[in-house]
């Protein structure tokens, strides 16, 4: 599939449903191969872990104890949050307030899995993920660590986007422009991962979901790959 087509695509299944779910570990490239999928199919974007983001953001400006789980799972209840689900632009906001930045902290990224592992805040930030896709009519590509397996197991197309260890360490050491070390990058990619992992599998695919290793591609070789895997699964039915 050349570049030209690629950014000639047709919107797929016109009228019809098209959930797109991409599973992946940190540092996958999930995030910026799914808004480009999403993009060039015409798709609305969803980026769940920015909703586990801003909850924690919201749970640390308010002094929450991210232990007490009652507490934590309360604030996702109270969570008042505006996120963006298109493709073509980004933001975050919490009760009015910007933290499409603030979220990417390291501070935040640190403490990101004390909230994703709490069960009850993963029930409501489901709950409201799911009612996002329903909203834009089942038209969208939605990525995280449980899209295939918990939030859309009955998405039209199933995807594991995932890398080598080395590959996401040094792509998201680049995202980060170098700002942080090797063991903050551990911190945020495999250590992070290896807690994620407690409450949900996102390291191997489930039975339906196609696996794509992007450790030897590029950033548009990766996207290629995945809208082939689209077009291929959506040709099969």
């Amino acid at each position: 599939m050349t570049q030209e087509l690629l950014d000639t695509m047709p919107a797929l299944r016109v009228g019809r449903p098209l959930v797109v779910a991409i599973d992946g570990p940190s540092g996958s490239g999930k995030s910026s191969v799914s808004k480009e999928v999403a993009r060039r199919l015409r798709l609305a974007y969803l980026d769940t872990g920015a909703m586990y983001r801003a909850l924690t953001w919201f749970c640390v400006s308010k002094g929450i104890d991210l232990e007490d789980s009652a507490a934590v799972e309360q604030a996702a209840r109270d969570l008042v949050l505006e996120l963006s689900t298109s493709p073509l632009e980004e933001y975050v906001r919490v009760d009015g307030v910007d933290v499409t930045d603030a979220i990417r902290e390291p501070a935040i990224s640190s403490a990101v899995s004390a909230v994703a592992t709490t069960l009850g805040a993963r029930t409501e930030l489901i709950r409201r993920q799911r009612e996002l896709i329903e909203k834009h009519h089942r038209r969208m590509v939605v990525e995280g660590r449980d899209i295939t397996t918990v939030v859309a197991p009955g998405a039209e197309v199933r995807m594991l986007l995932t890398a080598s260890e080395e590959a996401r360490l040094r792509r998201r050491g680049i995202q980060l422009g170098g700002t942080q070390n090797a063991e903050q990058l551990a911190a945020q990619v495999t250590h992070r991962d290896a807690k994620d992992s407690s409450v949900v599998n996102f390291t191997k695919a489930a039975s339906g979901v196609v696996t794509l290793d992007s450790s030897d591609l590029d950033f548009d070789q990766t996207v290629a790959a995945a809208l082939v895997i689209v077009t291929k699964v959506l040709n099969r039915d």
